[in-house]
């Protein structure tokens, strides 16, 4: 019930205007057309009214001629009669030389007639003056003109308008009826080209959209492309487009949802494993074995970065990263640290570190060591995959301080990302081509860089490489050697 009376309003207006876009078209069309034909006719009513009162003009000035080839100028009553209602008139008179002479006499006139005046020098009928005499109380008309057949100033004829009036009224009617079948034609003619034309393809784009809404998933929810190429082909072509965009971010979404149920189901039991790990380390740190000793660092530090990682549900999408903690950091500590977790030495990877003695960058640690993970995780990758790789991989890492900002760039020689990945490269899973990497790490990468109100970009690819930028705030200055 509550549906109903929301709706009853609604209906009540379309009663009154139609609803639907070809409707609504088809009303506008009509109502144009009539409108235009309505201006056409009270000039048409005008110029009728003209050349009827022309013609009983014609018809008097015949009549006057009776009475001069008359024998001694004299008609008949009932000559004069048959000539006067054959004309459809009562008076006749003709002017000559100033002087009007009445050729034909009638009743006399109560009343004096309203006159009109046909002649050229004269200001003619005005512009709704058939409408004057149709709705006018009617009476008798003094009407004046030009003769055809006889020389003089002018001839004159006296009658009711009645008959003007039915013949006015029967015109109009037809005019009426003739604006009425031009219209609806053309409304139609219009309706139907505009509704093939325009109407139908918004139709379809309106249809595709709402089974879209309904389930992004429906293969007939795309809009089909008719290859136009104005509005209509341009909205189909961005409407395809946006609704690929969309269906590539609902999937990315559907990841993320499943990657957080999965990272949280498993959080639990991977932390018990890390600190199961982490009292491994302690153990390990009694040992005397100086190759333990060495590399047990290093493992205390990635145990750390796991807990921490695995206590937070540090999942991209399903939480938001730490604000970062800027501190100088040693730059070639963080890169080798790096490149070891990255694994470069055991992909026979040369890594070329080129900076300033001492260098340093102001970044959160943390951060910036996954940031370079990510980087170079992906450069020893790509330098594995390479087919037919003839030469030694080499990625070169290098710091120079720009305009206040320390710029990073990471190069390898690998063989170049794929065109078709670096529009979407920094994308969570669609920026890696590779069907064991979720495509994750650069997306992660970019996100951690510009926290820090920085950047990480794609500078150059190509067959003879790749290079990606990191450009982080503040450049301080490196660190000055120790004097032994």
């Amino acid at each position: 019930m509550a549906d109903a009376r929301i709706l009853a309003p609604e209906r009540t207006r379309r009663l009154f205007w139609p609803g639907g876009l070809s409707a609504r078209l088809l009303v506008l069309t009509v109502v144009f057309a009539a409108l235009g034909g309505a201006l056409a006719i009270p000039p048409a009513m005008t110029a009728y009214e003209r050349q009827w009162l022309l013609d009983r003009i014609r018809a008097a000035e015949l009549a006057s001629l009776a009475a001069e080839v008359a024998p001694d100028r004299v008609v008949s009553e009932q000559l004069k009669t048959e000539l006067l209602e054959g004309a459809g008139v009562e008076i006749v008179a003709i002017s000559r030389n100033g002087v009007r002479t009445l050729v034909f006499a009638g009743p006399r006139l109560e009343q004096a007639p309203y006159v009109v005046d046909l002649r050229p020098q004269a200001t003619g009928l005005a512009f709704f003056a058939p409408f004057q005499t149709l709705l006018g109380e009617g009476g008798r008309m003094r009407v004046m003109a030009e003769p055809r057949f006889r020389e003089a100033d002018f001839i004159e004829f006296v009658a009711t308008d009645t008959e003007l009036k039915r013949a006015l009224a029967a015109y109009l009617w037809r005019l009426v009826a003739i604006v009425a079948g031009v219209a609806a034609l053309a409304g139609l003619i219009v309706y139907v080209a505009l509704n093939l034309f325009l109407v139908r393809p918004m139709q379809r784009i309106t249809f595709a959209m709402e089974r879209f809404r309904a389930d992004p998933e429906d293969p007939e929810a795309r809009v089909p492309l008719s290859g136009r190429r104005d509005e209509i082909g341009r909205a189909e072509t961005e409407l395809d487009r946006m609704q690929a965009d969309l269906r590539v971010a609902l999937n990315a979404r559907a990841r993320l949802a499943a990657l957080g149920e999965a990272v949280a189901k498993i959080n639990h039991d991977l932390k018990n494993m890390l600190t199961s790990a982490q009292l491994a380390s302690e153990r390990l740190a009694a040992s005397n074995d100086p190759k333990v000793s060495q590399a047990l660092p290093r493992l205390e530090r990635a145990l750390d970065r796991a807990v921490k990682l695995a206590g937070g549900v540090l999942a991209y999408g399903k939480t938001e990263e730490a604000a970062p903690d800027p501190r100088t950091v040693p730059f070639r500590e963080a890169v080798n640290e790096a490149a070891a977790e990255a694994r470069l030495d055991d992909a026979e990877v040369e890594l070329v570190i080129k900076a300033a003695p001492g260098a340093q960058v102001m970044a959160d640690y943390d951060q910036l060591h996954r940031i370079l993970v990510n980087v170079l995780r992906n450069a020893r990758q790509a330098l594995e995959h390479q087919e037919d790789r003839a030469r030694t991989g080499r990625v070169e890492v290098s710091l120079e301080a720009v305009g206040g900002s320390s710029l990073i760039r990471i190069s390898d020689n690998g063989p170049g990302i794929p065109e078709r990945l670096r529009e979407r490269l920094f994308q969570p899973f669609a920026g890696s081509g590779r069907p064991d990497s979720t495509g994750l790490g650069l997306a992660i990468a970019r996100e951690l860089a510009q926290g820090h109100g920085g950047d990480l970009g794609l500078s150059v690819t190509g067959p003879e490489g790749t290079v990606f930028e990191l450009r982080l705030p503040g450049a301080p200055r490196a660190r000055r050697p120790r004097a032994a």
